[in-house]
C-alpha cells in the first residue's frame, strides 16, 4: 500500500479549516477535548460542512467517561445520527461497549443501520476492550469500516506491537487507523511497521485545542 491518508481530529471549526488547508485528507469533528471528544454542536457541523471540501466525519458520543450507555443515551445517539445525516457528513465515529468490556453488537449495528449508507469508524473505545482480537472480529461483523486505536497503549508507539498484529489480522476487511500520540516525529516509524492506509492525529502541539498547520503539513509529508 502506498497511498497513506491523514485524518485530523478537530475540536473546533478553526482546526478543521487549518487541517484542510495544510493537506489533511479527512476531518473527525468533535467537541470537548478534555473528555476525549464528544458529539459536536450541530451549528459547528453545519459550518464545517459548508467550508470543507474534504471528507467530514462526525463523532457521536453523548458524554466523556466510559462507553457503556444508558437507554436514554443510546436514544440520544440515534437521534443525533439522524439529525446530522441531514447536514450530509461523509461518515460517523462512535463505539458502544457492554459492561464486561466486550462490543455491544446489537446497539452498534443499530447505529450503523441508521447511518447507512455512510461509513462508520469504531473509535478509541477499542482501547479498553477486554479481548482485542475477538473485538476486532465483532467490529467487522457489525459493519464498521475503520477502527481508531492506539493499540490499547498510552500512545501509538507503545501500542506498536498490537497495532502491527491488528493490521495483519484485519487484512483488507477493515482499516486499522493508528491514533493517540501520533506526531510527525513518529509517524514514519509507525508507517514502516503497520503499513495501514489511514493515520489519525490532532496535530495539536502547544497545549491549545487548535491544530498546528505546520504539524499537519509535516505529518502529511512524513506519511508519503
Amino acid at each position: 500500500m502506498n497511498t497513506y491518508q491523514l485524518e485530523i481530529a478537530c475540536f473546533n471549526l478553526e482546526s478543521a479549516l487549518i487541517a484542510q488547508s495544510n493537506g489533511a485528507d479527512r476531518i473527525e469533528l468533535c467537541a470537548n477535548m478534555q473528555a476525549g471528544g464528544t458529539t459536536p454542536d450541530p451549528e459547528t457541523v453545519k459550518a464545517a460542512r459548508k467550508q470543507l471540501h474534504i471528507p467530514l466525519y462526525v463523532m457521536i458520543r453523548p458524554r466523556g467517561g466510559d462507553f457503556v450507555y444508558s437507554d436514554a443515551e443510546f436514544e440520544q445517539m440515534k437521534s443525533e445520527i439522524l439529525q446530522f445525516k441531514t447536514i450530509q457528513p461523509d461518515g460517523f465515529v462512535f463505539g458502544i461497549l457492554n459492561a464486561d468490556g466486550n462490543i455491544n453488537k446489537p446497539k452498534n449495528e443499530a447505529l450503523i443501520a441508521l447511518a447507512n449508507p455512510l461509513p462508520c469508524t469504531f473509535h478509541r473505545a477499542f482501547d479498553v476492550v477486554g479481548d482485542v482480537f475477538r473485538s476486532l472480529e465483532d467490529i467487522i461483523d457489525c459493519g464498521f469500516k475503520t477502527i481508531l486505536t492506539s493499540g490499547q497503549a498510552q500512545d501509538v508507539m507503545q501500542g506498536l506491537a498490537v497495532l502491527t498484529t491488528l493490521s495483519e489480522k484485519a487484512g483488507n476487511r477493515i482499516t486499522i487507523m493508528p491514533g493517540g500520540g501520533l506526531r510527525s516525529s513518529n509517524c514514519r516509524a509507525l508507517k514502516a511497521k503497520t503499513n495501514t492506509g489511514f493515520y489519525h492525529s490532532s496535530a495539536i502541539t502547544d497545549g491549545s485545542e487548535t491544530a498546528n498547520g505546520d504539524e499537519v503539513k509535516r505529518l502529511k509529508e512524513n506519511l508519503q
